[in-house]
This record gives C-alpha cells, structure tokens and sequence, in this order.
C-alpha cells in the first residue's frame, strides 16, 4: 500500500495564446516538491488546426452567446492534437504517467465578468488517450472572486525550492501574454501570506506575432531579427504603455487581445519599426510591474517563447534592477515550464492541495480545483 502522498508521473499540456503548437512534459512530483523532471517535447500545430484556433479566438468572445460550426471544428482540432501529443511523447520506453494535466486551448478570457474559456473537453481526451485527465483549471478560482491566471505560480514557488533560491526573485513568462511571479523562497508553502504575488504584466509575444503575420511573414520574429533593424517609435512606446492596467495593482489578468488596438495605432510604422516598438512595449510593460513588488528581486528567470529574443532579452536588462537570465542559467528548460506546470498541479488537484491563492489570482482563499475525468 502506498502513501497517498508518494511521488507519481504526471503528464503536463499546455497550448499558450501564441498558438505555435502544444508543450508536453512530464514530471515526476507529490504534489509540493519535484523529485524528477521527465520528457518533454514541442509539437507544432498543422496549418489547418492552427487555422482553426485562430478563428475560435477570433470570435471567441461573439460565441460565447452565439456559437456556430467553426467553434465544434476548433475544439475537434484541440482534443485531436492534444491527443497525438500525448501518443507521441509515451511512445517509447520509460516512465507513464498516472494523469495528464490538460489545460485546453483559452480563446477568451474576461476576469471583469468571472468568465473564463478554455476548449478541449478534458472528458473526451481522458478516452481519446485512456488515462485520467485533469483539466478545467481555472473555473473554481473565478466563482471564489479570481481571475483565474495566472496559475502558475504555485509551480514557480516549488521551483524556487527545487533550484535552492535564498532570496526574493522573479519567474517571468514571456508567452502571448506576459505574467510574473514574485516569490519569496524562504516561507515554508505556496499559500502562506507573502510567499508569492502573480499577475500578468501586459502583452508578451501576441502583438509581436500578429505584426509579423500581418506583413506576411512567418508568426514571429525569429532571434529579434526584424526589431534589432528597427527604432522604437517613442512617442507610440509611451501612448500603448499608459493605460489602466498598468496602474491596477495586482493580481490581474489579461485577455490576448486586450491591447489589440496597439497594432492600428502603429499601423504606419516599418515592419522593423514596428517590431522594435512592440519588443519595447513588452519590456517597458514588465519594467512598470516593478512598482507593485514587495521588494526588488534579486533575479529575473525567464522563461517562455521571449526569451529567445535577444532584442527582447537587452530591453529586460537595461530596464530592471536585477540581472536578467533564461531559465537554462539554473538548469530548466524554458519551453517546457507551463506544461510542467500543468503537470504538478494536476497533482495537486488529485490530492485536494490549493492551485490559487489571494495573492495569485485575488480569490478569497486558498483553494484547490479542476476536475478529473477517467477513460
């Protein structure tokens, strides 16, 4: 008989609003610490799925009311990709996994409304792959009064531990959206009062992508290439970055397309003024979520698809008041860290731990969620 506190494999997924594919990783954890880190793995998505999710965020908000065939299509695209993750990664020798964590695919998300959307059906994935899935992250935390995202920070505070850290820093994500995580390491849990503050900064990758995809390039801009030609247009740098959310203290949240109408407001600049304009925004973004920080970091890690942006990386650093290194610097990998993360609080939830708390998503107390779903 085993304690129901042993270490087990669980499988993490996780599809970002940059909508370049579906991370997948496993971990080997009880639920507080990480005993193992597994494999892991990228799986772009088909043109025709990617074409699909794109229209289901598209309208994701117009459907919430008035759904039509495209959205049946989209999540057929989610569960089927998912699934083909799943039977790629196990398909040779070594550890299995005793549940996936599915966090599905958000095409809208409004914390103003406690409304949050994520497809994929985790009911119908638990078949499609035979194992118990756990998915629907975010509801419980948006009916106690969060925002539901980000989530997570839980993950960060135990890699905090798992990486020996002695003193406040920060985890900083750069997806389509950015989010940080303060942590302080040395309080005992995740929950515990000022052990951790979370909110999303502004926008990530998800201007940068749609700009190169609007001048008919590839969805990004591989190595910072186009903003290292370009100029920040100033003046257009400081307009986008003086909205409300900026100045909102935390925890907040962003929908994907909350500053959308940046891109019509830059719409003269050059592709490479452009793209030099909106890596700053990102970065000037982060810088401002400074002010709302207990105390001053020691380090900023970061992961995420931005951090493969050099561009983007010198902005962080000539910003913030601490250096500024990938994950890899402490040995992680930073494409893998939210399916990880998915991965321990799939756990988590199976054993009725806390995935939130006040200070990570602004619900009324720490508390757990998901649900589980068996083939």
């Amino acid at each position: 008989m085993t304690n129901r506190f042993d270490p087990l494999w669980s499988l993490g997924l996780m599809s970002g609003t940059s909508m370049d594919g579906i991370d997948a990783a496993m971990l080997l954890t009880d639920g507080e610490t990480i005993s193992e880190f597994g494999a892991s793995a990228e799986f772009a998505y088909l043109d025709d799925e990617r074409a699909a999710i794109a229209v289901a965020l598209e309208h994701g908000f117009a459907w919430r009311t008035a759904p039509d065939d495209r959205l049946r299509v989209a999540e057929d695209a989610v569960i089927q990709s998912h699934a083909a993750a799943v039977a790629r990664l196990l398909c040779g020798e070594g550890a299995q996994p005793g549940l996936i964590g599915f966090h599905g695919q958000t095409i809208a998300h409004s914390p103003a409304e406690g409304w949050t959307w994520q497809i994929g059906d985790g009911a119908i994935l638990a078949k499609a792959v035979n194992r118990p899935v756990v998915w629907d992250f975010r509801s419980a935390d948006m009916v106690a009064g969060g925002e539901g995202a980000p989530l997570a920070p839980f993950f960060h505070f135990a890699l905090a531990k798992h990486i020996g850290a002695t003193e406040p820093l920060a985890f900083l994500n750069i997806g389509g959206v950015a989010n940080v995580t303060w942590i302080d390491p040395r309080k005992t849990a995740p929950e515990e009062d000022g052990a951790l503050l979370a909110f999303d900064t502004g926008p990530g990758n998800a201007l940068l992508n749609d700009w190169m995809t609007r001048h008919g390039r590839e969805p990004l801009d591989r190595d910072g290439g186009e903003a290292a030609k370009g100029s920040v247009a100033t003046a257009l740098l400081a307009a986008n970055a003086t909205t409300e959310f900026l100045a909102r203290t935390p925890p907040k949240s962003l929908d994907r397309n909350e500053f959308a109408l940046t891109l019509d407001r830059i719409s003269d600049l050059s592709l490479p003024d452009g793209a030099a304009t909106l890596t700053a925004l990102t970065a000037e973004c982060i810088a401002r979520a400074q002010k709302h920080m207990p105390t001053p970091p020691a380090r900023w890690l970061v992961c995420g698809g931005g951090r493969r942006n050099p561009v983007m990386m010198q902005m962080l650093s000539d910003r913030l008041s601490a250096p500024v290194e990938a994950v890899e610097s402490v040995g992680l990998n930073g494409d893998t860290l939210e399916a990880q993360a998915f991965a321990y609080l799939a756990v988590r939830a199976s054993r009725g731990l806390p995935l939130s708390a006040p200070d990570t998503t602004g619900c009324a107390r720490p508390l757990t969620g998901g649900k589980i779903s068996r083939p």
